[in-house]
């Protein structure tokens, strides 16, 4: 059965090219956001199945592969593909239903992986953070939207529960993966920039609804600082790509396709809640490598999938 070989970290390519669809949208390239939007919801729609079939006809392997951090990819892709239907198709009642399923997924899914996971952490390790910030992201930007008190206070709530798991993992760490990591490990990086992206729908959330400009400055203040700590991890896992090339071939790739367009968006994100237009121009900047490596990862999952494999 296909569904029995598909890894539960499959998900990442939908985070992936979902996040690529928000920031080719933030960026103007309508077309370029439509089409990534379709092949990540067809991608979604394939993974969501066997995840199903595997919940009810593997149940065992299930709940195994279900304490892994790589489940949380399910969340995560979930809630990001939530976000580029919101905001590419200004689908409200589709957001609705992303958020809510989100929602299940991370409730799921969350207590199990939190339970088993190992120390030291890698990188896989930050979607606790990861799959916490999308319920939180696509909460904020449907917050905005329907000018909802209730979603802004889940947002709010989501986002600080994300950033204690980052630190949670980020503690026990294995920093030698900046140098090995197969890919993965630029999740700690893009989990601190979806963290960003969560607190600018939060940030727009505040305005939305009014709320005391206090409260809008200490977010503001806070986009500010994720987005400049987010920014150095982007050097510091650029040069260490630089300095120890890692070009061989690895699904894992796809855990960086993900921070390089999530820390695209949250530059466009933090510009528009500070008003700093220079940020968004150095999005449009940023756009380009993420596109390259989508490019390549995509490729090189096209030609993996493609190959004959040697009979046992």
């Amino acid at each position: 059965m296909i569904w029995q070989r598909v890894p539960p970290e499959s998900g990442a390519a939908v985070m992936g090219l979902g996040v690529m669809s928000v920031a080719g949208h933030l960026a103007g390239f309508p077309v370029l956001s439509a089409v990534l939007l379709v092949v990540a919801a067809v991608l979604w729609a394939l993974l969501g199945a066997a995840f199903l079939a595997r919940l009810v006809f593997d149940n065992e392997r299930w709940r195994s592969e279900a304490g892994r951090p790589g489940a949380l990819t399910g969340v995560a892709g979930t809630g990001v593909l939530g976000l580029a239907l919101a905001l590419v198709l200004h689908g409200w009642s589709t957001g609705w239903i992303f958020l809510v399923l989100t929602a299940l997924l991370w409730l799921g899914l969350m207590p199990r992986v939190l339970r088993g996971l190992a120390t030291p952490t890698v990188g896989v390790s930050f979607l606790v953070c990861v799959g916490t910030q999308s319920l939180a992201l696509l909460a904020g930007q449907l917050a905005a939207d329907a000018r909802s008190p209730f979603l802004l206070v889940v947002c709010a709530i989501s986002a600080a529960v994300g950033l204690a798991l980052y630190v949670l993992v980020l503690i026990r760490f294995d920093f030698r993966q900046v140098a090995r990591g197969a890919g993965d490990h630029w999740v700690a990086g893009g989990a601190l920039a979806i963290s960003t992206v969560a607190v600018a729908k939060l940030h727009s959330a505040v305005r939305e609804l009014a709320a005391p400009a206090e409260l809008a400055t200490a977010v503001r203040a806070i986009g500010i600082a994720l987005w400049a700590i987010t920014m150095c991890w982007y050097v510091v896992l650029a040069l260490a790509e630089l300095l120890a090339p890692r070009l061989c071939y690895d699904f894992r790739r796809w855990a960086t396709v993900f921070p390089l367009g999530m820390t695209c968006t949250a530059s466009f994100g933090t510009a528009a809640a500070t008003g700093m237009v220079w940020m968004a121009d150095a999005a449009r900047l940023l756009l380009w490598p993420a596109l390259l490596v989508l490019c390549l990862t995509a490729w090189g999952t096209i030609h993996h999938l493609a190959t004959p494999k040697p009979s046992p």
